[in-house]
């Protein structure tokens, strides 16, 4: 089996990408989590930068790292300036890795109107920055920018730049579509020409303008590549690059002679992908493969009936193996099948009677604008109910909200709620920043003393749909709030023309959705009721 290299460069390509901003602690803990997961290369930065990039190296010496390596990137010297007495070269050597990675022009186009340096003084700044970082350093990775335009091009001249890198004392020459537009033949091509033409090891670093960053990576790999480089969650300027998690899966999975991470890793890479979105702060992408919220969702009534008998009929792998899960998705669209599924989640797969109700009931909601797939914790609430297992904490006696403000100052958002919690009558006030707020501010006075597990929830995300835009002020709006609390997220939704109401439904099945959470649990002091491993 052929062991290929994982270089990970979120850190630094991927911060390029369109708001994306990691701060010290968000690198160092990125770094942490990709060791973690087996990657064989962390690229930090360019030490000469900025201030950030350089403490990070400073920083990451005191890390305990397993396997990754370290990498500090920099560019080849300046035109008329001697390798050592460069500032960036400097700089590399100063960052304390024991890997480098430095980029040089490949295209003629870019030597010449770019740098403004001719020919051949732009190979002698290839082999001599290699030369000088190779003297230093224990192991330099040449990036060959724009190598395949430059190869389409005037392939002698980008074949004589990598041959520069190659007798200079480069490790690996990592061949780059930096503007993303090559084709995965030209790609495999140009590798096997490359190979031809040096000895030392190849790579690829591939960018997804043409939404070809990860075929292209695994032509490469075909062709002879052993390091491919790349970011998680495909992060990156412009369209990205190749996103690493696709990458490593492909490999892992499809291609039985190639192996990626070591055995048992594979299993994190879910894990690692939403973690580099919390912390930079983004939005998972539901669709995004293998690791994707929906990678492995299905809805339609007849995929459910097979992937019930047979999970390979509408499952390219098993979700498991790269950390995911299977989810089986209920709306109008639902058959049986679905809500049968989903019914076994709770012991009532077996109850047509039921799941004939549950279809109906779901239909019918979703023809009003409801909409079950990102509140889950509401349609188990509707289950509970016409399955007649629910026994609701509390009873609504309803609620008011007023807004009160002057011209353009701070607006001062009040709100009233009555509940009825076994035979008391709860009447409470709350405070808030916006009518949500301060609903959940007087639910919560009116509700935590009785249920003292509420303080442990919190609201995560709140979002607004209209749903019949053509009428107006009077629309349908759809409200989906999205809690949590230390061991689980849940979504929850409500409907109505007006958007406090529509709030206020998907803030009562939140709360209901907690209490009937909390008393499935088993009590901690009954033993004979935990459940076993």
């Amino acid at each position: 089996m052929t062991r290929i290299a994982i270089y990970d460069t979120t850190l630094r390509d991927g911060s390029q990408g369109e708001g994306v901003n990691f701060s010290l602690q968000d690198k160092l803990l990125i770094t942490a989590k990709l060791d973690e997961l087996g990657v064989d290369y962390v690229e930090g930065g360019y030490p000469l930068s900025n201030p950030k990039d350089a403490a990070y190296f400073r920083a990451v010496r005191d890390l305990p790292l397993g396997r990754a390596k370290v990498v500090a990137f920099g560019m080849t010297r300046r035109r008329d300036i001697a390798a050592e007495d460069d500032g960036g070269m400097k700089a590399l050597v100063a960052a304390g890795t024991s890997a480098v990675t430095v980029v040089g022009k490949t295209w003629d186009l870019h030597a010449r109107e770019v740098l403004g340096v001719s020919l051949e003084e732009n190979v002698r700044m290839i082999g001599d920055s290699v030369a000088f970082l190779a003297a230093n350093v224990t192991e330099v990775v040449y990036d060959a920018e724009h190598f395949f335009d430059g190869y389409r091009r005037n392939p002698d001249y980008a074949l004589e730049t990598v041959r520069k890198a190659a007798e200079s004392g480069a490790k690996w020459i990592v061949l780059c579509d930096t503007n993303g537009g090559t084709l995965p033949e030209q790609v495999a091509e140009a590798v096997a020409a490359v190979r031809s033409a040096v000895d030392v090891p190849l790579g690829i670093h591939t960018h997804n303008d043409g939404e070809l960053a990860v075929a292209n990576s695994l032509a490469a790999v075909r062709s002879g590549a052993r390091q491919v480089q790349g970011t998680i969650n495909g992060l990156g300027e412009r369209c990205g690059n190749a996103d690493l998690c696709s990458v490593i899966a492909n490999l892992s999975l499809k291609y039985p002679e190639f192996e990626a991470l070591a055995p048992g890793k594979l299993a994190r890479l879910t894990e690692v992908s939403r973690y580099v979105y919390e912390t930079a702060n983004m939005n998972f992408r539901p669709g995004q493969a293998f690791v994707g919220s929906s990678a492995f969702a299905h809805k339609g009534g007849m995929h459910v009936h097979a992937v019930r008998k047979i999970a390979s009929s509408y499952e390219h792998v098993d979700p498991t193996l790269v950390g995911n899960e299977r989810r089986i998705l209920v709306s109008e669209l639902s058959g049986k099948s679905n809500i049968a599924e989903k019914l076994d989640e709770y012991g009532l797969g077996q109850d047509q009677a039921l799941q004939s109700r549950v279809l109906d009931r779901v239909q019918d909601l979703e023809n009003e604008g409801y909409q079950f797939e990102a509140a889950e914790a509401s349609f188990v609430l509707l289950v509970e109910k016409l399955a007649g297992r629910h026994r609701p904490g509390f009873e609504s006696r309803g609620f008011r909200v007023s807004v009160a403000g002057e011209g353009d100052g701070e607006s001062l958002t009040e709100a009233t709620v009555k509940l009825k919690v076994g035979e008391t009558v709860e009447h409470t006030v709350g405070e808030g920043d916006g009518p949500v707020d301060a609903l959940d501010n007087a639910l919560r006075k009116a509700l935590n003393h009785h249920f003292p597990g509420l303080t442990s929830m919190h609201l995560v995300d709140y979002k607004v749909r209209v749903i019949n835009a053509r009428a107006g002020t009077a629309a349908k709006v759809r409200v989906v709030i999205e809690s949590a609390d230390h061991d689980d997220v849940w979504g929850t939704i409500g409907v109505s023309e007006n958007v406090i109401q529509a709030s206020w439904l998907a803030l009562l099945d939140a709360f209901e959705y907690k209490l009937s959470k909390d008393a499935r649990r088993p009590h901690p002091a009954r033993p004979e009721a935990a459940t076993v491993s």
